[in-house]
């Protein structure tokens, strides 16, 4: 018999912005095979994270996929959904409104972050009480002048790619300690998944080093010059892959344009500050698309183009602080609006 120790973890309840929890399970099994089957539910005070009141505080932690902990010894990382007592989902619970049971939904999210050092409260890269060389520079840089934490977005990689997230790649965002790394993942749920184990990962690293990971989408103020932080979501189905046809295309864009508020609802708080029509962005309050425009709010990518309109869409609107499984569910919904 060995003993494991699992780590739940979950989302909270706060709004618009939750935040990850986690609590630790150890169990013994004779020969675990790292099985979602294999482990049950648990619960949790609901009534600490804005889930429940203090006189019914229970609220229950089911299980939906589980991955290898690459810094722990008999480790695993289980990602759960929240339910209520009743077994229903709870109202914090986006990932239980993704209508993609058949995962016919691909998504590849592009998750962009600040790295911030403890002791400052800035990005890395930024002396106390002035600022660093304008952006420019920092764009896929090598070398200690404009390159900062490559340490810790290294040692992310190799945490993530050892415990089995699809991950993609990473590189230097436009900002002083602004980074990126990609994920992609057949299935919307598998896709939120991942960047929500991939979060939990690169929060519990930055322990480590003395800094922390801000999500905001503009964390260095509004009137900033500094690009903002977006999570940019490339998204096909069947017929985006397969349809070979540009009018299908435009009539997948243009069922967006009815949603724009629904969309943005659920894409990020203080998305305002970010979606200016400035630095590589739409306008929050207008709706656009066009093949390789990365100032519309749906770009065409030109390699789909070039495959005879066969591939994905990006919606590049959604911030670095969104839910990735309230942004899929919102795209499924609306593609499916689409009268093709």
């Amino acid at each position: 018999m060995a003993k494991i120790k699992l780590e739940y973890i979950w989302l909270d309840g706060y709004f618009p912005t939750q935040n990850m929890r986690s609590k630790t399970k150890v169990e013994e099994h004779e020969d675990f095979k790292g099985t979602i089957e294999e482990i049950g539910n648990w619960s949790f005070d609901g009534s600490s994270t804005r889930q429940a009141v203090g006189g019914s505080s229970d609220c229950l932690l089911v299980p939906v996929a589980i991955y290898p902990d690459p810094d722990r010894i008999n480790g695993y990382l289980v990602m759960t959904e929240v339910m209520n007592p009743d077994g229903t989902p709870h109202v914090s619970n986006g990932r239980a409104t993704i209508d993609d049971e058949d995962s016919d939904f691909w998504f590849g999210f592009e998750q962009e972050y600040f790295i911030m050092d403890n002791k400052t409260q800035l990005p890395l890269g930024f002396p106390i009480g002035g600022y660093p060389a304008p952006q420019g520079m920092y764009y896929c840089s090598v070398g200690g002048k404009n390159t900062h934490g490559r340490g810790l977005v290294e040692k992310h990689a190799d945490l993530c790619i050892e415990a089995g997230l699809n991950f993609e790649g990473i590189n230097q965002e436009v900002a002083s300690g602004q980074w990126e790394y990609q994920l992609f993942a057949k299935g919307a749920k598998k896709a939120g998944d991942e960047i929500w184990i991939s979060r939990y990962l690169l929060d519990r690293l930055t322990e480590k080093y003395g800094y922390y990971i801000d999500y905001h989408p503009k964390p260095l103020g509004k009137d900033m010059d500094w690009n903002g932080s977006g999570m940019h979501a490339n998204f096909s189905n069947e017929v985006l892959r397969t349809c070979g046809s540009k009018e299908v295309y435009a009539t997948i864009c243009e069922a967006f344009r009815p949603f724009v508020k629904e969309h943005i609802a659920v894409y990020g708080e203080f998305n305002d500050q970010r979606l200016t029509g400035l630095h590589e962005t739409a306008s929050i309050n207008d709706f656009s698309w066009g093949v390789s425009d990365r100032g519309a709010s749906i770009r065409i990518p030109l390699i789909a183009v070039q495959k005879g309109y066969k591939g994905w869409l990006e919606d590049r609107r959604p911030a670095s602080n969104g839910d990735p499984y309230k942004i899929a569910a919102r795209i499924i919904k609306t593609v499916k609006t689409a009268k093709i």
